[in-house]
């Protein structure tokens, strides 16, 4: 079965890149020990700002994976399912030697996606506005 529609085409990419990126984030829960930099004090902060950051954009991957799927209440849905995804990680690092599961780490996870998700918000309002603005004067 060939797919010739474009927006399937796309949708399906989309659909990989939000796979991709949950394997990364799976990778590197996997990895024992895993250390960004000597010092305990900042690898902690690096460790959850990379927590935040990568779960921002798995937010913000779904979305636009839900959108190319013309799913309703996409930004819900994507905070939702990231959300969802960072409890398994936490789960699976129970796994991992050296890692263990911690609910703080949810927690970091999820306000990355909310941040992600808030941004992405407001960047969608404030490009609908000039179109509204336009519209209005027209």
């Amino acid at each position: 079965m060939t797919v010739d529609n474009p927006s399937r085409r796309l949708q399906g990419l989309l659909w990989l890149a939000v796979i991709a990126w949950a394997g990364l984030i799976f990778a590197l829960s996997a990895t024992p020990d895993l250390r960004f930099v000597s010092s305990d004090t900042m690898d902690f902060f690096v460790r959850k700002a990379g927590h935040m950051a990568v779960f921002g954009i798995l937010a913000v991957l779904i979305w636009g994976a839900l959108t190319a799927s013309a799913a309703r209440r996409t930004l819900a849905l994507s905070l939702m399912l990231t959300v969802l995804y960072a409890a398994s990680d936490e789960i699976h690092q129970s796994f991992t030697a050296g890692r263990h599961p911690s609910p703080v780490d949810v927690g970091i996870d999820s306000v990355g996606a909310l941040i992600a998700v808030v941004a992405l918000t407001l960047w969608l309002r404030s490009r609908q506005a000039p179109r509204d603005a336009s519209r209005d004067r027209g």
